[in-house]
C-alpha cells in the first residue's frame, strides 16, 4: 500500500484534533497533498477505528480509490488544492467558538493581531450552502482569498498550510481567537486595528516565517 507513514500521520493528526477539543466524534476531515492528488479521511468512519487502509486516496478530478468511501466535504479540499498550489493539508472542523460565531454569520475581525496569522487582516466566513455541496466549495474559494482561514456559516471552520503539523496548530489558534472575540463581545464591542497596523503585523509574520525557513 502507498504513503503507509502519510495515511498514518494523517490518522494522528484527526486524533490531536479531536483531543484539542476543536473537533468531536467523526465530524470534521483532514487531507494531505501527495503525487497523484490528495489523501482524506472517510466518510462516517471514527478517527479512533481508522487504519492507513481506509484513508482514501482521490486525485485532482473528483475520482478516488481504497475500501471506503471519501468524506462527502472532498470537493473543497480538491477545489483549494487545484487553486492554491502552496496548500499542502487541510483541516475541516467543527470547533465549539469558531461555530459560534459562523452560526452568526460572522467573521473574525482584526480586534487582535494574531488575526494576522490565517494570512490577512481578517478571517472571513464563507455564505452557507449544504455540506459537500459545490456550492460551498465555492464560497469557501471565495472566502480564502488571501487567506489561510476561514469560517462556513452555520456550520464550522476550514484552514490550510503547508503540511499537517502546521495546519493543525492554525486551526488551534483561530479556535483560541474565536473564543477570545466572543468573550470581548459579551462585554461591548472590541477595538478594532487599522489596515495600516494589520499591513505591518502581517509584513512581521512574513519576516519571521522566512526566518524560521533558513
Amino acid at each position: 500500500m502507498k504513503y503507509t507513514a502519510l495515511r498514518q500521520r494523517l490518522i494522528d493528526t484527526a486524533l490531536a484534533m479531536n483531543r484539542s477539543g476543536i473537533n468531536q466524534g467523526s465530524a470534521g476531515n483532514l487531507s494531505v497533498r501527495v503525487e497523484e492528488g490528495f489523501l482524506i479521511t472517510p466518510s462516517a468512519l471514527p478517527y479512533e477505528e481508522c487504519r492507513p487502509e481506509d484513508i482514501v486516496l482521490m486525485d485532482l478530478n473528483g475520482g478516488w480509490q481504497g475500501s471506503r468511501k471519501p468524506s462527502s466535504e472532498w470537493r473543497f479540499h480538491r477545489d483549494i488544492y487545484r487553486q492554491r498550489k502552496e496548500a499542502g493539508a487541510i483541516l475541516h472542523a467543527h470547533p465549539p467558538w469558531c461555530t459560534t460565531l459562523a452560526c452568526l454569520g460572522k467573521g473574525i475581525p482584526p480586534f487582535h493581531y494574531m488575526v494576522a496569522v490565517a494570512g490577512g487582516s481578517d478571517i472571513r466566513c464563507a455564505p452557507y450552502a449544504t455540506f459537500g455541496t459545490q456550492e460551498l466549495s465555492n464560497g469557501v474559494l471565495q472566502a480564502l482569498e488571501n487567506r489561510n482561514a476561514c469560517l462556513l456559516s452555520n456550520h464550522g471552520m476550514l484552514c490550510l498550510d503547508k503540511e499537517l503539523t502546521r495546519t493543525l496548530s492554525l486551526a488551534v489558534e483561530v479556535e483560541n481567537l474565536a473564543r477570545i472575540y466572543c468573550q470581548a463581545l459579551a462585554i461591548g464591542e472590541p477595538l478594532l486595528l487599522d489596515e495600516r497596523e494589520m499591513e505591518h503585523v502581517l509584513e512581521r509574520f512574513r519576516e519571521y516565517r522566512q526566518q524560521g525557513s533558513t
